[in-house]
């Protein structure tokens, strides 16, 4: 991929009224999508008495979490694009659809709302633990690694075509849905074995307010890996140098 499609960004940038604005949307559409991700995952625990895995509590995970991005992703998207998600944002940069300057403020303001609706929770629950991603047993690094990338390239891989892509045309208003539905559907594959983040954000909350940073960085490599994997992919034979345009980040 040419190289001029990264841009550094102006240095009035970061604190232009509108890059203000969309820092803003970011930090309240994590906060609105992990408290209710990470909570529903509170309330099975509080409901079984923490107790084992079960495939009915996978659907309701997979189901709240889809339903969530769905929305998350809806209120965000006229401002900042709607990515709620640092892999998201690390792809948009890597297309040459979002400066490093902005990216960077996004990374703050999607990492401060995960923590701070994990900060929520705990208060609203009277202490609960917010439980940090972890792997299961008998789920090696590597395989969360490689879950964790191809997870993620699903997801921004679809990002890429209902809602970056100039030629998505009438497809472009079902991209908060379509994106809800492969997390979803991620969830259903990869949480029995990692948890199925595909969101350094996601995970970094749970961490920051429990303590429990135990394979934190395959949470943060893996989504990364995946997402800069899928937008050179997309970007190069799909788009390519031909319909490429760079996009303003509120087209996502």
């Amino acid at each position: 991929m040419p190289i001029y499609r990264i841009a550094i960004g102006t240095p009035g940038e970061a604190s232009h009224p509108d890059a203000l604005k969309a820092a803003a949307a970011e930090f309240f559409s994590t906060l609105i999508f992990v408290f209710a991700g990470e909570g529903s995952g509170m309330a099975l625990n509080k409901l079984t008495n923490n107790g084992p895995q079960t495939a009915s509590g996978l659907i309701a995970a997979a189901i709240s979490h889809a339903y969530a991005l769905f929305v998350a992703v809806s209120i965000g998207a006229n401002i900042s694009g709607g990515h709620v998600n640092p892999a998201v944002t690390f792809g948009a940069l890597i297309g040459g659809n979002i400066t490093l300057l902005r990216s960077i403020s996004y990374w703050i303001a999607q990492l401060l709302g995960s923590t701070v609706a994990c900060l929520l929770l705990k208060l609203a629950t009277g202490g609960l633990e917010t439980p940090a991603f972890t792997l299961s047993s008998g789920v090696s690094v590597g395989n969360a690694l490689v879950l964790e990338a191809v997870m993620t390239f699903g997801l921004v891989y679809t990002v890429y075509a209902t809602a970056v892509d100039p030629k998505k045309g009438n497809i472009g208003v079902v991209a908060p849905l379509a994106i809800g539905f492969i997390v979803g559907a991620n969830i259903l594959v990869g949480g029995a074995f990692d948890g199925a983040s595909m969101n350094p954000a996601v995970s970094f909350g749970p961490a920051v307010v429990s303590g429990v940073w135990t394979h934190q960085w395959v949470y943060w490599a893996g989504p990364m890996l995946g997402a800069a994997i899928a937008a050179l992919v997309y970007d190069n034979i799909f788009m390519g140098d031909s319909t490429h345009e760079r996009l303003p980040v509120t087209d996502h």
